[in-house]
């Protein structure tokens, strides 16, 4: 029996599939095993997958709304100055950002590969502030946008 969330956005067979595929099974084991095809085990695997993002990225907008729009990280900059223009910018709010300087320098390395090149941003990236001091960016409610 599967155990879910009484109000859970994926269904019961979608549940049951990505367990199977998290034990690496492929989609013509799972089918032989919940009397199906492996092109529906993928395509409900696919489905759910989908819910999955799209939950995802409405929980991040929402997240948005309770955020300060802080700066724009402007194409051209250097990662180096857009890590000091995020804590100037965060010191004029009154609002502590409790990462270091080379923690936030990864961070926006990591979540933003294709806007940066040669340790400069190629691309405008959007900069919001929580409240609780906690830092997003316009990828992170934007990854297959």
């Amino acid at each position: 029996m599967i155990r879910r969330p009484p109000r859970c956005l994926l269904t019961d067979r979608q549940i049951e599939i990505l367990r199977y595929r998290r034990q690496g099974m492929t989609f013509r084991q799972i089918a032989g095993i919940i009397h199906t095809t492996a092109s529906n085990a993928g395509m409900v695997d696919v489905s759910a997958r989908k819910k999955i993002q799209q939950a995802k990225e409405a929980l991040e907008f929402f997240r948005t709304l309770e955020s300060h729009p802080l700066c724009t990280l402007k194409a051209g900059t250097s990662l180096i100055d857009a890590v000091c223009l995020i804590f100037l910018k965060a010191d004029k709010t009154g609002i502590p950002v409790p990462v270091s300087p080379a923690s936030l320098f990864n961070w926006i390395s990591a979540e933003h590969p294709d806007r940066i090149q040669d340790q400069v941003i190629q691309d405008d990236i959007e900069i919001y502030l929580r409240d609780n001091g906690e830092l997003f960016s316009d990828r992170t409610y934007s990854r297959s946008g």
